[in-house]
């Protein structure tokens, strides 16, 4: 989540043909727990517009980021931009500055130095990943990606320098192996996942503040103890359909300020950067197990409670 919005025509040329084999992704270095977190800060989010954000407190969405590789003097830097599909493979890259320096200090932001989303461009595959860095600013985490095709990966972070703004930096990986494409699945209002049902009430508002409410239940029951993920009770990432312009939009309130409750509502407010289609991901942790809920909405139209597939528990289209 970056402060300006800097939507540029970013090729996604990796979304056509992969009928057939693509290279071969290459190992890196050993991946290890990162440390202890820390307290849970703000996370480059926009000031609240005050007359369309219907007095809620908490964290507003900056426009949307990820359509560039490079921005404000920092580039990523993708190592392994081609693994298999369905093969467990280690994935390394660096955020460099204007010098082309591995960075090596970052600001820690929900507990992490830096966030990394993985999503496929048909928006059915999403990961929500914490690598671990070298010493010498190198990232690595190991992956496996269920199908082959286009994806695009998104670094999630602030440079510990002064005045540095959160970026959010993307770049393509292609996953080798005989492509099938998949279709998205239809706007919808309440998700099956792992035993648990998720509703969403709301929409998103092309270029205007508007509150999304989800509500977590199991066997009919409301979930009244969800347990803080990365120092809040729900994580919610939005990615436009097309070209993957990403939000990452945090809860309104915080654990502990007095503002919100362990469920089963999760509240946020967030802006669209424009019309169109955008996939939903809602991350939440209840009896230590985090899981990811899917929506499909349009900006423009209100959610309704439409039920969708529930997640088989073993799916491999998620991970953490």
């Amino acid at each position: 989540m970056h402060a300006g919005l800097r939507i540029t025509a970013f090729a996604a040329a990796l979304a056509a043909t992969f009928g057939t084999a693509y290279g071969v992704g290459k190992g890196v270095d050993q991946v290890v727990e990162d440390p202890a977190p820390a307290r849970h800060e703000s996370h480059g989010e926009a000031k609240p517009d005050t007359e369309d954000a219907g007095g809620h407190g908490g964290h507003e969405t900056a426009p949307a980021g990820g359509l560039q590789i490079s921005e404000g003097g920092y580039t990523l830097d993708l190592r392994t931009p081609t693994v298999t599909a369905g093969k467990r493979a280690e994935l390394s890259f660096a955020i460099r500055d204007s010098a082309g320096r591995a960075v090596t200090a970052y600001q820690r932001e929900h507990e992490k130095e830096l966030h990394l989303i993985v999503a496929s461009r048909d928006l059915v595959t999403y990961r929500h990943l914490h690598p671990t860095r070298a010493a010498d600013g190198t990232w690595s985490i190991p992956v496996e990606l269920p199908r082959a095709g286009g994806y695009r990966v998104f670094a999630d972070f602030t440079p510990a320098k002064k005045g540095a703004e959160n970026l959010t930096l993307g770049a393509d990986l292609a996953a080798a192996g005989s492509f099938e494409p998949r279709r998205m699945p239809a706007p919808n209002g309440t998700v099956k996942v792992h035993g648990y049902e998720v509703r969403l009430d709301g929409g998103l508002r092309p270029g205007k503040a508007s509150e999304l409410k989800l509500n977590v239940s199991r066997d009919g029951r409301p979930v009244k103890n969800l347990q803080p993920y990365l120092g809040a009770y729900g994580h919610l990432v939005a990615l436009r359909s097309g070209d993957l312009a990403y939000l990452h939009v945090h809860p309104n309130g915080e654990p502990g300020d007095g503002s919100t409750k362990p469920g089963p509502q999760i509240s946020f407010t967030a802006t669209a950067p424009s019309s169109g289609t955008y996939r939903l991901f809602l991350d939440f942790k209840h009896e230590g197990r985090v899981h990811t809920a899917e929506f499909t909405v349009r900006a423009g139209t209100s959610t309704t409670a439409t039920e969708a597939p529930a997640h088989d528990e073993g799916t491999e289209e998620h991970g953490h």
